[in-house]
């Protein structure tokens, strides 16, 4: 794991935020949506086959395996059927109170010029939810319910099959619990390509969202423009910024590192004491976690520990490096909150642990990675919705005045066409 001093940050990290492209994998990627283009459903079952672990004849799951899924759950796991509901509640609140935000408006820009606001709901919408190395079931839930508390129609679920032509059991379940309207075995490249275009039996969607592998955010990216997307995710990313606890610094930093080998858990430290005792916290939290293989190789890679000498500089130092979970675990949290700009989100304080945002707290955590945080923000109902703008007008001395205006613009941008729309309002 790489240990520098703040002196040395600038130069370490210069290039280091940037996702480098991977011109074969864009290649295979663009020759997967060419192929969908072309063939549809056919194409999808044939990279199934190739990349998956089973290629369903139906793509479609019929609505009675999907609750047939929820009640086994409630049956088999009960713990896990409740807290599941616990998730859902607090998503669903919090993405209420987001939806109240954005609300529909009507005033008087001047004397007859009536401007306005229109919130609506897209038409439909396709979670993509990853089950490669972990189902991510929270996943199901964290896209699907601000799609339905936006007031999305069609909201359809993608998720790649096992072995046995179905998808997990569990995120089959949490579908049922978030409301899915269709639910799709497809996984990869493929399943995007697939939502982004329409084929014979899997429609035509207005957005996609959710986390996938390199190929599937690769299809997003190539796709985005025919279809809407919430963002580009990469590899998942943590930075705390610590004053103290070595035992939770390690524990965060080791939840973050056994998602992937790609992963990047990050730390700021104010002294070169407290980073040893992070290490040595690493070393015996590692010794017996499960997923210890996965984590060493995630901290081996990318894990960092940076020495920071003010709060200042250790603020500079997030704010560059904008991650996808940020964590403040110093003595004075709220102090601090005002100067940090670049964060998909951020936790104030030891008792905001980051893997409630990932489960239970409410929260999305489809959040921008590899220093997209700089310029936008994680999953929300606001991608599920479109503010469309509006005009009325009444005629009178202030609609004159606009008109005349309007049309001394157009002629100074040459397009006189517009100049002549305008003045045909006021001098028939």
């Amino acid at each position: 794991m790489n240990r520098i001093i703040s002196t040395e940050f600038d130069a370490f990290w210069q290039g280091r935020g940037q996702q480098q492209e991977d011109k074969t994998l864009i290649a295979g990627v663009q020759e997967i949506i060419a192929a969908v283009r072309r063939e549809g459903d056919s194409a999808v079952r044939r990279f199934a086959l190739q990349f998956d672990k089973a290629a369903p004849e139906t793509l479609e799951l019929p609505p009675e395996t999907i609750q047939a899924a929820g009640e086994h759950l409630k049956q088999t796991e009960p713990e896990l059927a409740a807290a599941l509901e616990v998730a859902a509640g607090h998503i669903r609140d919090f993405a209420l109170r987001q939806k109240a935000q954005l609300v529909n408006f009507e005033y008087a820009a001047g004397p007859g010029l009536f401007t306005g606001q229109q919130v609506v709901p897209v038409q439909s919408a396709a979670v993509y939810v990853p089950a490669g190395r972990f189902p991510l079931i929270s996943t199901v839930l964290m896209g699907l319910i601000p799609a339905a508390v936006a007031g999305v129609e069609e909201r359809i679920l993608s998720t790649p099959p096992l072995e046995n032509g179905l998808p997990d059991t569990r995120i089959m379940a949490a579908a049922h619990l978030a409301g899915a309207g269709r639910v799709f075995a497809m996984g990869g490249a493929q399943a995007i390509a697939a939502l982004a275009l329409g084929t014979q039996t899997v429609p035509r969607v207005d957005v996609i969202v959710g986390p996938g592998n390199k190929y599937v955010a690769a299809a997003k990216r190539l796709l985005f423009g025919e279809v809407g997307i919430d963002l580009v995710a990469g590899p998942t990313d943590v930075l705390i910024i610590a004053e103290d606890a070595p035992d939770l610094i390690a524990a965060d930093m080791l939840a973050q590192a056994e998602h992937d080998p790609d992963a990047r858990a990050r730390v700021l430290v104010p002294s070169s004491t407290l980073a040893d005792h992070v290490v040595q916290r690493l070393e015996a939290r590692l010794a017996g976690l499960p997923t210890a293989s996965i984590a060493q190789a995630s901290l081996d890679a990318g894990g960092l520990i940076i020495i920071y000498r003010s709060k200042e500089e250790a603020i500079r130092i997030a704010n560059t490096i904008a991650p996808e979970h940020l964590e403040l675990q110093v003595v004075d949290p709220d102090s601090w909150v005002s100067a940090l700009r670049n964060y998909g989100s951020l936790f104030i304080g030891k008792y905001a642990v980051e893997a409630l945002g990932d489960y239970t707290a409410g929260i999305n955590h489809t959040l921008p990675t590899a220093g997209s945080a700089r310029y936008t923000g994680g999953l929300s109902v606001r991608h599920f919705l479109k503010t469309l703008t509006t005009l009325r007008c009444t005629p009178g001395p202030g609609y004159d005045q606009a008109c005349q205006a309007a049309e001394r613009i157009a002629q100074a941008e040459g397009l006189m066409a517009h100049a002549a729309s305008v003045l045909s309002r006021i001098n028939p």
